[in-house]
């Protein structure tokens, strides 16, 4: 049996943040983000609206997509690394709002990829006849953890969610073909929050640090990224069974147009295939992958047979890829 995805949906804050802006905060022009990163503005959440609140309209948005009810969600899985709290879990508050049963929901952290590992989870709770429809969905509020006095990283995150509801596929044809997933944890402070855990409790010090706030090895983050999320892409052809002629649409983590440039040609893709959303939402994390997929299906890019490749890469590090045949 296949599991497939049977709705897509997407969520976005409606406060647009454009490079002009940043240029009035840090020392940057609209000149060097775009040419470094492609990125033109991105979406900022207000103070007063945590990510279970965005999680919930992109989730109600895949469910009318699938036809299908809060109470029809057998498990609720949240890949995030800005939860609302500590605990209770995002997806715990999430259940509640949308209504759903009291049924299993969690949240897990694996950065970038979270979509990615998302899908794996989900594809094996209903193989293993524990679930008939799981609820992923991938939801940050980066700009929430930015430190906004670093001219690297502040022009590059932005805020959003996106969801998918994923079940049996109605034949063999179509749906997720192959998922392959990694990790690399000797190489976690690259990329890392350093403050606010059991490793660095909050305290004056933390604060007055600035070490709530994501610090990321540019250069470093830059060439695992490159390195890791090709691998991930050529595993999904050879588990899938899929040849690089036959693939459709490549639908990557958003982080940075050179690397999205990158793999299109190291994958012999025109860049016509590629889904890209990172000028104007920047970068998401775990939710670029999900909205930028729900784009392309909304505007009917992507349609029912088409081979489409989904690859991430992020904090952890972790990466990964899910391959699949489309089938709504």
């Amino acid at each position: 049996m296949k599991t497939t995805i049977l709705g897509t949906g997407s969520f976005l804050p409606e406060k647009v943040l454009t490079n002009a802006d940043l240029e009035k905060i840090v020392d940057t022009s609209d000149e060097w983000i775009r040419t470094r990163t492609g990125i033109s503005e991105r979406r900022v959440a207000d103070e007063n609206t945590p990510s279970s609140e965005l999680a919930v309209r992109a989730a109600q948005n895949a469910l009318d997509m699938a036809g299908l009810k809060p109470e029809d969600i057998d498990i609720i899985i949240v890949g995030t690394v800005t939860p609302d709290y500590s605990f209770p879990s995002t997806a715990c508050l999430i259940q509640n709002k949308l209504g759903a049963r009291k049924i299993m929901s969690y949240d897990f952290s694996a950065g970038c990829t979270g979509f990615i590992y998302g899908l794996k989870q989900a594809d094996a709770f209903i193989k293993a006849g524990m679930a008939k429809y799981v609820l992923v969905i991938a939801v940050e509020e980066l700009t929430k953890i930015t430190n906004w006095t670093d001219r690297g990283t502040c022009v590059l995150f932005g805020d959003g969610s996106g969801a998918a509801v994923v079940g049996p596929s109605k034949d063999d044809e179509h749906g997720i073909l192959a998922t392959y997933t990694a990790a690399d944890g000797s190489l976690g402070d690259l990329l890392i929050l350093k403050a606010g855990g059991s490793a660095m409790p909050a305290s004056h010090e933390t604060v007055d640090k600035n070490l709530h706030t994501l610090y990321m090895a540019g250069n470093d983050v830059f060439k695992h990224a490159v390195r890791q999320m090709e691998e991930s892409a050529l595993k999904g052809f050879e588990l899938s069974g899929i040849s690089m002629e036959q693939l459709d649409w490549l639908v990557p983590h958003q982080a940075n147009i050179r690397i999205i440039d990158f793999l299109a040609r190291r994958l012999k893709l025109s860049m016509e295939q590629v889904v890209v959303t990172i000028h104007k939402y920047g970068n998401t994390s775990a939710s670029s992958i999900p909205i930028a997929l729900d784009e392309a299906v909304r505007d009917g890019r992507i349609e029912k047979d088409s081979n489409v490749l989904m690859v991430a890469f992020g904090a952890g590090f972790t990466w990964g890829s899910v391959t699949m045949r489309w089938g709504i």
